[in-house]
């Protein structure tokens, strides 16, 4: 009985085997086809050996400083290459010790390893692969992204990236591998290639990078978001003592010095570049317009077109680095400062609650309501989801902030603050040296460098050139009267201050930005002259012919008003801004190159161009930008010249040196958005202190020195046109000064009187 239980036994143990048997057998047969299949390109073609050893990265376009800083990068994917003589050797072993230690025995695949591997991902269907994919077939995943195949998504995909890393191991050194993994491997946030990552994470190039920097940056592999040192400090120092550790384990490092680097916080210097991040963002996307449409009418010796995005090229600018940080580090300061006193005047009343017509505007013309709209939504049923609360982030000035709020609040919140463009330029070279085109690209895209508005006295010195150029005289007087001009809707002009009377210089009318002044000058000069010079300066709209023109109502852009300003410390010569040096593509060959180009018309006379200064010198020294030296201290040679447009909607400051021409522009997005009072609204409170603060910066910088105007001699002759008082009580001080005035005698006077007087009678009697 008993052997017969052991014959059966037997029996069923042979036949559990066998079955067993085959159907390892199957399944081996199975995954051998597959795996045929998946060579011969049933499941999608891969690459040869020729194929793989041309690859070439899709690698971003750099934007760089004149002096040499970058400043951001065109892509889709954010990466640039690096040679491998730049990486450090700490950054590769902790790389091989972590992910693949036995890299430069295998041929592409660890055997040892493959088969837990491919149980792993077939009966468990893990993503991970439990450290057996070696880096050669990291790279093939990396270079060829996984597709889905239903239930075989994970065999498919392990049979490709294997074959592909043994074509890899073909066509490529190990040392080729390496260096090709680092330019490829991705480290989050949009950030490829070691080059990128220790600029982002650290603000160095890899060969800078210390060996606990390399650990953190090898130990983000795994998981690049759990990992991510900036978000996850503390788990991203636990992965990084791991690595250490492997490093130690596998002899790349000594134990003691593994346990050393381990006790070492984590220190980072993290500069995140996208194209709403990073430095001059407003520059970048201007200048990227421009590449675009340069670049399709372009094409490289082989006939392509370049691409701006994936050709690696190298975009030299003329922003210094420096000036930038010190434009949009004033404009931060200021404008939060100068929205709190805006928020307070305002209270919970809204800006535009007498204009609602333009919160409706901006609801429709928001992406939100187009894409309702684009989905066939009637205008109520959008209103109804526009209306309804969702969880988002906002942008305040202490941060961004989540916040549950209707996308209508939302649009309300952002129609509340105040904008502000700077635009700084190098007088005499065109060289633009820092553009800030508003407070914060992620949130607000327009630029106010190249927005047109109206700009308010800043325009009065175009006035004031055309009347010199006309044969004015900057110590002729004007009265301060407040004249009605019947024949343009019995308009009146309005001094700020709401004093009138008395005589005023040209130069004073000037420095003191006196209206009626102002309007006398242009109505007596004539709309054809102001016109021709503004033509002349790059400005070819037509402008209004109104009395208001003098004061400002033609809308012209920051960008404009800094290249007209340039005729006055150029000796009335135009200089056009100047932003990109040169291009080169990945070799180093110029593709590019831009000079300045300084104009050799005189758009208005030496002469003039000097009274002018010396006016605008005057409403610094004593006149309505006064404060640049009482509160702000600056006490360098400086012209300019301050702006408000009417109701406080904009306020303008225009200065300059001998070496630098600034101008400051501060007001809404919407007309609407403006002070209640012209005491906050007025450009020396809104605008003039963002110019301030950011030639403070520049002054206490040692790099920079700047000259004197008295280097560029004024002439006796102007100088003497100048000496007059501001201003009079009345126009001649005595009879006798004013026959001196008009070059008369008394005989000659009351000839001149009894001959108006002869044919006054003439007339009546016709």
């Amino acid at each position: 009985m008993m052997n017969l239980k052991k014959l059966i036994f037997k029996s069923d143990t042979r036949r559990a085997v066998f079955f067993a048997g085959m159907f390892l057998l199957t399944i081996a047969g199975f995954f051998i086809v597959l795996f045929f299949m998946v060579l011969t390109g049933l499941f999608g073609r891969v690459p040869s050996v020729e194929e793989l050893g041309k690859i070439q990265n899709y690698i971003a376009s750099e934007i760089y400083s004149s002096d040499n800083v970058l400043l951001g990068r065109y892509y889709i994917q954010n990466r640039t290459n690096v040679d491998f003589s730049h990486i450090p050797e700490s950054f590769t072993n902790a790389l091989i010790a972590t992910e693949d230690v036995r890299f430069f025995d295998h041929h592409g695949v660890d055997q040892r390893s493959i088969f837990r591997v491919l149980i792993k991902s077939i009966f468990l269907q893990k993503e991970s692969s439990g450290g057996g994919s070696t880096l050669s077939q990291q790279l093939a995943k990396n270079l060829y992204p996984r597709r889905y195949f239903l239930v075989l998504t994970m065999p498919i995909n392990k049979f490709r990236e294997i074959i592909i890393a043994i074509r890899l191991e073909k066509a490529y050194s190990k040392t080729d591998i390496l260096e090709l993994y680092l330019n490829t491997v991705s480290f989050g946030e949009n950030t490829y290639g070691i080059e990128t990552a220790a600029y982002q994470f650290f603000k160095k190039h890899p060969e800078e990078l210390y060996l606990e920097e390399s650990a953190l940056l090898v130990g983000m592999l795994k998981a690049t978001s759990l990992y991510n040192p900036h978000l996850h400090p503390e788990d991203a120092m636990q992965r990084r003592n791991i690595v250490l550790s492997q490093m130690a384990k596998y002899g790349y490092l000594d134990s003691y010095k593994a346990d050393s680097v381990k006790k070492l916080p984590v220190r980072l210097h993290y500069t995140r570049i996208t194209h709403n991040e990073g430095p001059a963002p407003y520059f970048r996307e201007h200048l990227r317009l421009e590449l675009v449409e340069w670049f399709n009418n372009n094409t490289k010796p082989d006939g392509n077109k370049y691409n701006i995005y994936t050709d690696g090229l190298k975009i030299y600018t003329t922003i210094n680095a420096d000036l930038q940080r010190y434009a949009e580090e004033a404009i931060k300061i200021h404008m939060k400062y100068l929205q709190d006193q805006f928020d307070r005047q305002w209270g919970n009343k809204d800006p535009w609650s007498r204009n609602d017509k333009m919160i409706v505007n901006e609801i429709k013309k928001s992406r939100r309501y187009k894409s309702l709209e684009q989905l066939g939504k009637t205008h109520d049923e959008i209103m109804k989801t526009m209306h309804t609360p969702v969880r988002t982030e906002i942008f305040t000035w202490n941060g961004r902030i989540e916040k549950i709020i209707s996308p209508v609040d939302s649009i309300k919140h952002y129609c509340r603050f105040l904008q502000c463009g700077l635009l700084a330029m190098e007088a005499k070279t065109g060289y633009v040296r820092a553009w800030v085109g508003g407070i914060d690209h992620r949130y607000f895209r327009y630029d106010h460098v190249k927005a047109r508005r109206q700009p308010g006295s800043v325009f009065k010195p175009f006035v004031y050139a055309a009347a010199l150029e006309n044969g004015r005289n900057p110590c002729d007087y004007i009265g301060n009267d407040s004249i009605v001009y019947e024949e343009y809707d019995n308009w009146t002009p309005g001094n700020a201050d709401g004093v009138y009377g008395g005589y005023y210089s040209m130069k004073g009318g000037l420095a003191h930005s006196v209206n009626t002044v102002s309007v006398s000058i242009l109505m007596d000069t004539g709309f054809d002259k102001v016109q021709n010079l503004m033509n002349d300066l790059g400005i070819s709209r037509k402008l209004p012919e109104v009395p208001s023109l003098a004061l400002g109502t033609a809308e012209v852009s920051l960008y404009e008003l800094i290249q007209a300003y340039s005729i006055f410390n150029n000796k009335g010569k135009l200089v056009k801004p100047v932003y990109l040096r040169r291009i080169e593509d990945q070799s180093g060959k110029i593709i590019y190159e831009q000079k300045p180009v300084l104009s050799e018309k005189e758009i208005i006379t030496p002469g003039t161009a000097e009274i002018i200064t010396e006016m605008l010198k005057s409403a610094v020294n004593s006149g309505t930008a006064s404060s640049l030296r009482s509160v702000y201290g600056l006490d360098s040679d400086i012209a300019g010249k301050t702006g408000t447009t009417q109701l406080n909607t904009d306020g303008w400051f225009i200065g300059y040196t001998p070496d630098l021409i600034a101008g400051v522009w501060v007001g809404g997005d919407h007309p609407v958005i403006r002070f209640r009072t012209t005491a906050l609204g007025q450009g020396s409170h809104s605008a003039m202190p963002v110019w301030a603060r950011f030639m403070q910066k520049i002054y206490r910088d040692p790099l920079y020195k700047f000259s004197r105007f008295s280097k560029f001699k004024i002439s006796e002759d102007v100088l003497a046109e100048l000496d007059c008082p501001d201003y009079k009580e009345q126009q001649f001080d005595s009879f006798k000064d004013m026959l001196e005035e008009k070059g008369e005698t008394i005989i000659e006077l009351i000839k001149r009187i009894f001959k108006k007087k002869e044919k006054k009678t003439e007339n009546e009697d016709k």
